[in-house]
């Protein structure tokens, strides 16, 4: 058994939504927003807009300011995270409005809140390939880890 850190785990930053406090992430972002007072880098995944579930990632990058870089904070740049997990907050539905016509939808939004431990920008990138290797990945990967509860040996 090894006594370094867990690996992180890659997600979808959507999927972020659905992990609990403590896990060990690794996930790709677009930057919405960046807070140098608090220290907090807001990111989004693009194709949130028609999506009724909205999860934004609210990254603390407190431990790694020493080695963060102008083009990993500006709006529309996409970075790498890798983090643990602090926090996962619904928020209540909002109304929303689509072009002229004014539509009420509710939509689900989800604040997940990430301490990083290292964050690289992405260089360019394909969103769409990004998420079918992504999603492809997963269900080659769909196993699970062995319960140490269990009474049934591995």
């Amino acid at each position: 058994m090894s006594n370094g850190p867990l690996p992180s785990q890659l997600y979808l930053l959507p999927d972020l939504a659905l992990k609990k406090e403590g896990d060990k992430v690794r996930f790709l972002g677009c930057v919405t927003s960046y807070s140098s007072v608090s220290g907090v880098l807001t990111l989004q995944h693009h194709h949130q807009a028609q999506d009724s579930r909205c999860v934004f990632a609210l990254v603390d990058v407190t431990l790694v300011l020493q080695t963060l870089k102008s083009d990993q904070i500006r709006v529309g740049e996409w970075v790498n995270v890798i983090g643990y997990i602090t926090a996962v907050n619904p928020l209540p539905a909002r109304k929303g409005s689509t072009g002229e016509n004014e539509v009420i939808q509710a939509r689900v939004q989800t604040q997940v809140r990430i301490r990083a431990l290292l964050i690289w920008s992405s260089g360019p990138l394909d969103t769409q390939r990004y998420n079918d290797s992504v999603n492809a990945l997963k269900s080659r990967c769909s196993i699970t880890a062995p319960n140490p509860t269990s009474k049934n040996g591995p």
